[in-house]
């Protein structure tokens, strides 16, 4: 049996209207926090550490992929290099900056992150929480 989650979300879903594509780009962001596949249907892709949590897939119901206005979806990362290293990935393989790698005081003293656009301009962002600057 599995140790309870400290997480309260099981998993999350993102659309794309180029499948291909957007499994490549998560392939190589996804690794810098140490996510890798965790399983695959046709159309869909997980990733996550220990059980899957992140889905990239054609939508289910055949309609096109949109983005959520006010929608993003934010990663745990380990260490502030770990940010940098996402950003750095995601820049790389196409993906858009909405926000560089720094601290966000407004989240807070022990926030640091980034933002990046997916291909399919999806708000994605990386954050680290340093708890001893609480």
């Amino acid at each position: 049996m599995m140790d309870e989650s400290p997480s309260i979300i099981s998993h999350i879903s993102l659309g794309t209207n180029n499948f291909d594509r957007a499994v490549a780009f998560y392939d190589r962001v996804l690794p810098t926090l140490g996510c890798k596949r965790m399983m695959e249907h046709p159309g869909a892709v997980a990733y996550g550490k220990q059980y899957p949590e992140f889905w990239v897939q054609t939508p289910f119901d055949g309609q096109t992929a949109t983005v959520g206005n006010g929608t993003h979806i934010a990663f745990m990362a380990a260490t502030k290099e770990e940010v940098h290293a996402f950003y750095e990935a995601a820049i790389a393989a196409g993906g858009v900056d909405d926000g560089a790698p720094g601290p966000r005081p407004a989240y807070g003293e022990p926030y640091y992150g980034c933002f990046v656009r997916d291909l399919d301009g999806h708000k994605i962002e990386a954050s680290y929480w340093d708890m001893q600057l609480t």
